[in-house]
Formats: C-alpha cells, sequence, structure tokens
C-alpha cells in the first residue's frame, strides 16, 4: 500500500506529504497481470501496458515446402497475435542472423506506432521477455533524473541524477533560448544535455550488468523549452508573443535518430504540453497526482523555472503560468545557490534576541543560501517585525546577514538583500495574482479547494509554513496540502508502463483551458496589488494574520 506520512510542523498542525519514491514501486500480481498502484492521496490500480511489449516465438525452419522470407515469417507469426506490424530496415538486417543463431527461438520486442500498427524494435536469441527495460527521465532545467525501470513488473531498478549539462551553457531559461539562436548554439544545446543523459544512462545500465541496446523504450517529462531542446526544435518563438511552440506533442520518436545511446529503434514519449509555459512536466504531475480524476476541486502548483498552477476536477481544468521561478535559482540573489552541499536551506531568527539559526544541505559550512532558504528568511524577517508588509527593512539597513564571514565557507557575509526580497516579492506576486484570476474565471474561492499539490523539487523541499507566510502558497488547512515530490519523473513513468496512461496524459493535456497572462491587464492588475506580505487583502491568510496580531505587528 501507499505509505502516506504526517509530519508536524512548528505550527503543530499536520499536514500530508507523499515522496515520489514512496510510490515508486507498488506493484503486485494480479490474475497473472502485474498492478501499479498510482500516486495522489488515493490509489489507483492500473494494468501493466508499457510502451513497448515483448514477445516470445518458437518459428518453423523454412522449407522447400514452407520458403517464405525470414521478415515475412517473423511478421506472420506476429500479426497472428497483435495485427499489423511495420519491420524497419535496420531490423531487417539483423533478423536472418538472429533467427539461425537461436534455432528460430526468438524474443521480439514492439512498440506502438500508426494507430492499430507495431513498429518492431528489436529481435534476440532465445526467451528474454523478463529481460524488458525503459527509462523514465525527468528533464528539468537544472537537474535531470533518469530512473531504470523494469518493464515486466514495473519496478524502479535505480536511479541516476545529474545537474543539466546546459547549465554551463546558461544558467536559466531565457539565456538558453537566446543560445539557440545563434550559429551553432541549439546543435550545442541539444549535444549538452544528450551527453548529460547518455552519461547517465551508461552509469545505471553499468550497475545493473545491462547493454545499452536492451533499454527498448523511452518515456520524458519537461517543459516546453527542455523538450525543443532535447529534440533540437527552434525554441525561439516560446519567449515571443504570440508565444508560440514549435510543437506540444512531438509522439514516438526513435531513439536513434536523437542519438541516445540505447535501442536505436527504441519509441522516446515526451509527455504533451499545453503550450510555450504549461509543459509536459506539469502534465505527469497533474497525472500523478490523479487531481484529473477526482470530483473535489484541486490545486496543483509547480514552482520551478516558472510558475505553473492548474485548477480543477475531473469535469474541467485550467491552467496558467508565468516566470516565477528566476527569483528563487542559485545565482539570482546576491548569496543564491544551487540546493546543493553548503547551502542554507533552513533558516529560524529568535523573536527575543535576534539570533539566526540555519542549516545547511549535507551539514557543510554555508556557502550561499538557496530557494528554500531565501523563503523562510523573508517568512522569519517578517514575523520577528526586521522587514514590514511591503517587505521593506524597517531601520532602512540594505541586507541581513544570515551568517557572518567568520562562520561561512566563502569568508564572506552571507546576506539577504534589499534587491533579493524586491525579486522575491515579485515572484510571490505573480503566483498569487494567476490563482485569484484563475478562481476569479471559474466563478471559485480558495475555500472550495479540497486539495493542495505542491510539486517539483522546490516544492518538496520548501517548509510550507514558510510559503504560506509570505503569500506564495495559499493559507489551506494543512491536511489537504500535499507534497508530490518528482511528479515529474513519476507521470513520465507511468506513461512508460500504462498507455492507457499515455492517452490519459494526452486527453489532460488537450483539456486544460489556459489562460496567457502575458498580455493579461487583469493579471496586471492583482500582480501590483499583491506585492504584499502574505497579501494585500491580510482576510485571506488567516493563520498569518494571526500570528503577526500575536507579535503586535497588525492591528486586530
Amino acid at each position: 500500500m501507499i505509505n502516506i506520512k504526517k509530519r508536524n510542523h512548528s505550527s503543530q498542525e499536520s499536514y500530508v506529504i507523499i515522496l515520489a519514491s514512496e510510490w515508486l514501486n507498488e506493484v503486485y500480481n494480479v490474475a497473472d497481470k502485474v498492478v501499479i498502484l498510482t500516486g495522489g492521496v488515493s490509489r489507483e490500480e492500473i494494468a501493466l501496458d508499457p510502451l513497448t511489449r515483448k514477445i516470445y516465438l518458437e518459428l518453423p525452419e523454412p522449407s522447400l515446402e514452407d520458403n517464405r522470407a525470414d521478415v515475412d515469417r517473423l511478421a506472420a507469426a506476429l500479426e497472428k497475435l497483435l495485427g499489423p506490424v511495420v519491420v524497419p530496415l535496420a531490423a531487417m538486417r539483423r533478423i536472418p542472423t538472429v533467427l539461425r543463431d537461436a534455432d528460430w527461438r526468438v524474443t521480439v520486442t514492439v512498440g506502438a506506432g500508426a494507430p492499430g500498427v507495431w513498429n518492431l524494435v528489436d529481435v534476440e536469441p532465445g526467451d528474454t521477455v523478463k529481460r524488458h527495460y525503459g527509462l523514465a527521465v525527468d528533464i528539468g532545467t537544472t537537474t535531470v533524473v533518469v530512473y531504470l525501470v523494469n518493464m515486466h513488473d514495473g519496478r524502479i531498478m535505480g536511479t541516476a541524477a545529474d545537474y543539466n549539462g546546459q547549465v554551463g551553457l546558461g544558467e536559466d531559461i531565457l539565456t538558453r533560448i537566446y543560445l539557440a539562436g545563434t550559429p551553432g548554439g541549439l546543435e550545442q544545446l541539444q549535444r549538452a544535455i544528450l551527453d548529460t543523459l547518455n552519461g547517465l544512462i551508461r552509469r545505471l545500465t553499468g550497475e545493473h550488468g545491462l547493454a545499452g541496446r536492451e533499454i527498448s523504450a523511452v518515456a520524458v517529462g519537461a517543459n516546453s523549452t527542455m523538450v525543443h531542446l532535447f529534440l533540437g526544435l527552434d525554441p525561439s518563438r516560446i519567449c515571443m508573443a504570440p508565444y508560440i511552440p514549435v510543437v506540444n506533442n512531438p509522439g514516438l520518436i526513435p531513439a536513434g535518430q536523437l542519438r541516445l545511446e540505447i535501442n536505436p529503434l527504441a519509441p522516446v514519449y515526451c509527455l504533451p504540453s499545453v503550450g510555450s509555459y504549461v509543459g509536459g512536466d506539469v502534465i505527469a504531475g497533474v497525472l500523478a497526482s490523479g487531481l484529473h480524476q477526482q470530483p473535489e476541486l484541486s490545486l496543483f502548483v509547480d514552482i520551478g523555472t516558472n510558475g505553473e498552477i492548474i485548477l480543477g476536477n475531473r469535469d474541467w481544468l485550467v491552467g496558467c503560468a508565468g516566470a516565477a521561478g528566476p527569483a528563487l535559482e542559485g545565482g539570482v540573489a546576491e548569496c543564491g545557490m544551487r540546493a546543493e552541499p553548503g547551502a542554507i536551506d533552513s533558516v529560524s531568527i529568535d523573536p527575543e534576541s535576534g539570533k539566526v539559526r540555519y542549516t545547511t544541505i549535507g551539514g557543510a559550512p554555508p556557502m550561499g543560501i538557496c530557494g528554500s532558504g531565501l523563503v523562510d528568511c523573508l517568512a522569519e524577517l517578517l514575523l520577528v517585525g526586521i522587514v514590514d508588509r511591503a517587505g521593506r527593512f524597517k531601520d532602512g539597513r540594505r541586507e541581513f546577514v544570515v551568517v557572518p564571514a567568520s562562520e561561512s565557507a566563502t569568508g564572506k557575509d552571507i546576506v539577504v538583500t534589499q534587491v533579493d526580497i524586491n525579486n522575491l516579492m515579485r515572484t510571490k506576486g505573480a503566483v498569487n495574482a494567476a490563482l485569484e484570476l484563475l478562481l476569479e474565471s471559474v466563478g471559485c474561492d480558495l475555500s472550495d479547494i479540497s486539495r493542495f499539490y505542491a510539486a517539483g523539487a522546490f516544492g518538496q523541499y520548501l517548509h510550507l509554513e514558510s510559503a504560506i507566510t509570505i503569500g506564495l502558497y495559499p493559507d489551506l488547512p494543512r491536511d489537504k496540502m500535499v507534497r508530490l515530490g518528482n511528479a515529474s519523473g513519476e507521470g513520465a513513468r507511468l506513461v512508460l508502463l500504462s498507455n492507457r496512461k499515455r492517452a490519459e496524459a494526452e486527453a489532460i493535456a488537450r483539456n486544460i483551458t489556459y489562460f496567457e497572462l502575458n498580455a493579461n491587464q487583469v493579471f496586471m492588475n492583482k500582480f501590483i496589488g499583491s506585492k504584499f506580505l502574505p497579501h494585500t487583502n491580510l482576510d485571506y491568510y488567516p493563520t498569518v494574520k494571526a500570528k503577526l496580531i500575536e507579535r503586535g505587528l497588525v492591528e486586530g
């Protein structure tokens, strides 16, 4: 069963945390079929039906009475089981030798092609049905995660992660889009992500004693720009009005066309996007959460490179996105850094003494501060009265010292500056405004929301109370709040293992009504009015209001 944990925060209120890893390997056998348990706060049973299938065949040997061609013989046997099968030229070249070396006992791998048609992916000697492997991939702007999946039983065999090689060419999305428009830039960016992926693939296959050729399918969750760069498509129009990508649903692409170091005929499937700013990673997250199947109203938020919001239930879905993430990315804040060893990831300030307490990732000496640390720090600065509700230092200072130079690994003060706070205020204001716009557009209130899903790495490690205190997340009952972990990777695994889930993902993308915020005057008006902590209207944040009243920072 899925293990749903409840953990207490300092507020003494509980909230639900579901790490993707807690449901990744939930499988069992029923009537000789593998059933996968999928995520959210409820469980769903889905039959194993992966992107590729392996079928063991014992073929009759040729004779003067049966002198069919080798490919025709193999295709005829498959068509009795599956229907029409297309055999690519690359596979034709292998078939005669494999059939004879194996005494006509072979395992054939096939993958979905055109509707009602299968494509032959590989032919192997003997019975290798149980050696059936695929990859679920999350391509993030900063980090790439690859899961090695046993498609015979649905289990995760191993995980490998690394920084996206494109980081060395540009920290942020806009820099990469600009680079892609320069001579040779797009090829350079595609090569960087392929080098990262191939390195992770080699690591996983080496650890598990596999040949790269044994990987017969890949499913990818990624934002629209990352999909474009992975496929070598021009992303330049993504950031220019009217914000049109090259493609939203690229379909199934043979791995050999992408130079992935796996079976060259393996189908590679990128989860569909809704538009330039609601990508396949969001569709994967919605799929993993299950909110699209629930009668109750749910809210899905993924704050990364963009701030993406989906609101809805099984009857309707609306969504929007904006460039909310840059203020939280390493290198944007004065002392900002990525979430890696030495990054300050949590901050608290004693209201009496003003003493700062902090933790770092890996317990390493502090080198800088990452997104979760920035959010914590701003929340604490508000609650102890160092900044006002407009996010300005009350005493006119320009920065707050989190770690003095004597304690830092750099020998310099680690600070949060007024400019850092201003950037963070814009980020949280954009999320506020987008959520308000969506709610008003469908005639709903925050009180109507039954479940709040926080997705992505940032959502996983961010302290919810701090996010609520500054207004980045809505002030909902904590038992309604669910942290999904790497929902993009889990959604990719689901479509890798279930063609029904793949169709479901495409239906989700089709059914989302997308609100473009870039030219929306209502959004801009709300954005201007939302740059207060936690919000212009404190009644939207009752628990934060109560804390501020208790500390004498606002009037009751």
